[in-house]
This record gives structure tokens, sequence and C-alpha cells, in this order.
């Protein structure tokens, strides 16, 4: 529904998608007739574990965490999602719920894709099926990649990759710094490394402590890039 807001062109939102760029207009219009835009406050869930899904979401902006719960009610947040990004695309092929919820960490705007209208264009176009077969190939590796840090790099080697994550190798000569804005709350970025909130906390105090960083709420100013890169517990 779009209550009082204006409203959105769709067209134009799909067209700039990468998985969308190598449709035609007449493409990305029967494509937008299956696209319905929700709008989701903070804190809003999208969907709920074991609900069946009937698309895929594209994050327009705001941001949306993907996540469970254990039967003792602790959350793991599997992937913190941003503008631009899509999800829900392999439990959509596979016609499987849900094994996630989703819900808006910040007041968010998404576009919902009907299975159907992308299973008509893949049919289609066999260009737009090789693109969600990368996009679902590289989540499998960054699967993969998750499941090697939790098992063999510890606590502090996975906060360090996190902070490091987009800070060029060849920056880190002795003094350079960086400031670095963490997306979301810290809990919520420790559970995505697999931490608790005190544990992460303790390890970011611990580099504090080390003069390798300051911390100001959500900005971190990695003080020395080189320290903490060779950083040696």
């Amino acid at each position: 529904m779009h209550g009082n807001r204006p409203a959105i062109n769709i067209e134009a939102l799909l067209s700039h998608v990468p998985l969308f760029k190598s449709l035609s207009a007449d493409e990305i219009a029967r494509l937008a007739r299956g696209t319905r835009d929700i709008a989701a406050p903070r804190g809003e869930l999208l969907f709920h574990k074991g609900d069946q899904p009937t698309g895929m979401h594209l994050v327009v902006y705001g941001q949306v965490k993907l996540a469970f719960t254990s039967p003792q009610g602790g959350e793991k947040v599997v992937e913190i999602l941003g503008q631009g990004q899509t999800f829900g695309e392999a439990v959509m092929f596979m016609d499987r719920p849900y094994i996630v919820y989703a819900q808006a960490l910040a007041d968010s705007l998404l576009l919902h894709i009907a299975k159907t209208a992308i299973l008509e264009e893949m049919e289609r176009d066999p260009q737009l099926a090789r693109k969600m077969i990368a996009g679902l190939s590289q989540r499998l590796h960054q699967v993969i990649s998750d499941v090697e840090a939790f098992s063999l790099q510890s606590a502090r080697q996975r906060i360090i990759g996190y902070l490091l994550r987009d800070v060029p190798e060849s920056e880190g000569e002795t003094g350079q710094t960086t400031t670095i804005t963490l997306p979301t709350q810290k809990g919520v970025i420790a559970s995505r490394l697999n931490l608790t909130h005190e544990h992460f906390s303790r390890i970011l105090q611990e580099f504090s402590q080390k003069g390798l960083i300051d911390v100001a709420g959500r900005d971190i100013r990695i003080t020395d890039i080189h320290g903490l890169r060779t950083y040696e517990e």
C-alpha cells in the first residue's frame, strides 16, 4: 500500500538493479507489473520463518536483517542487507518455506518481485537465468567463507576482518588511519559474526586500550591500520 507516500517509479528502480541490467525496456515493464512496493518501518517483520515465499525482495533503501531464533530464544543474524541488495531467491526457486525471518533494522522501502514474473523473464532471456545462478553462487561462496571463519578464525580475527573489510590491502603503512561507521547496532553485528554482544564489546575495548581504535558510538576510528591487521593474540 502506498498510503500517503508519493508513487515510486518501479520500472526505473528495476532497471538499475545489476541483476536486471540485461533486460530491455519491454522486459522491465513486464517485470514491473509483477512487482509491488513495501514500506517497512523499523522493527517490522517482512516474513516469518515457515512462511511460503511468493517472490524475491529488493532493498530500495534502508536495512534488513535475516535471522533465526534458537529454541532457547537466542537470535542468530545470518545476513544484514542494504540498498540494492536482493534476498529470498533461493527458497523461491525451491518452493520451500523461509528458513529465516526478515526484519527491517531501519525505516525501509522494498520491492517484492513475484516469482511468476521472474520465471517468465528467465524463460525469455537466458542471460537473466545466468545472472540469477551467478548471484546464488556468490551467496553460497559467502556462506562457505562464513563457515570457514567461524570454524577456524578466533573472535578477534573475525572482528578485525569485519572492521577492515572495506580497507584496501594497499592501505596499512605504519601510522595510516581510517574511520568506519558500523551499519547497525553492535549486537546485530556481533550475532552476524557468531559472537555475543558482550564478547564483541570486550574485544573492541581491548583494541581501544592497545591504541588500535577509538570508538564513539557506531563510529570507529582505526588509528593504526597496520597494527590492527597484524595484531597477534
